[in-house]
């Protein structure tokens, strides 16, 4: 099923470190209070939560505050603009937050006969389970494997979530791990990786893929080669 959908990325001045992604998440919300759409933070109760792919992501693009509008998210837009401006407050660090630039697209979902070629930055793709598998293994064609294997089902992950079905066979290869370091969320320890990988599928700029995509994990770039 061929299906285009919307972005719009929201880029700002406000320089921030990967640690501080939550942080900016939670003054965007205190900043919108009770008007805050279950978007901007994927709880439907006090304990219950929207378990779908996030359509509002918080990132850090080149060093700055960003944030990234999905499909529905991108209906919500006018509200973060004029809503979410001036002084704000990530964690206890009081700094000016502005617009710089806002990036918008629609791109058509699908399966293309020339390869296309992307980048994948802080992406998450080890739980406890393939964690333990990941590192018992010692042939690193395998390890690869293990991560193509996990891509796979994340991009299937994110085409479910904007309701898209593509029939035919999504080929991935990843290319290159350019960059392997550990993290450590809420208490457990990961390991996020960079990756260069191709595939047969044509993909939007900057939306997250994997675990954690919307607080700034797995943002997916074009490369252009």
């Amino acid at each position: 099923m061929v299906k285009s959908i919307r972005t719009l990325t929201v880029f700002y001045d406000t320089e921030i470190s990967v640690k501080e992604i939550p942080l900016f998440r939670g003054a965007v919300i205190k900043s919108l209070g009770d008007k805050a759409n279950v978007l901007y933070h994927n709880h439907t109760g006090e304990k219950t939560f929207r378990y779908s792919y996030p359509l509002i992501q918080y990132k850090r693009l080149n060093g700055k505050a960003a944030i990234t509008c999905v499909e529905e998210g991108v209906d919500l837009v006018g509200q973060l603009l004029s809503d979410f401006y001036g002084m704000i407050n990530i964690g206890k660090r009081e700094t000016e937050c502005k617009v710089l630039q806002v990036q918008s697209a629609k791109d058509v979902i699908q399966l293309s006969n020339i390869p296309k070629v992307y980048h994948l930055h802080q992406w998450q793709p080890l739980n406890t389970k393939n964690y333990e598998q990941y590192q018992s293994t010692d042939s690193l064609i395998e390890k690869i494997k293990i991560l193509e294997r996990v891509l796979t089902g994340n991009i299937l992950s994110f085409l479910k979530g904007v309701d898209i079905h593509i029939e035919e066979q999504i080929d991935i290869h990843i290319t290159n791990i350019t960059g392997q370091r550990p993290t450590n969320y809420k208490g457990i320890k990961l390991i996020v990786f960079d990756i260069e990988f191709k595939t047969n599928l044509c993909l939007p700029q900057y939306i997250g893929i994997g675990k954690n995509a919307s607080i700034g994990y797995g943002i997916l770039t074009k490369i252009t080669k």
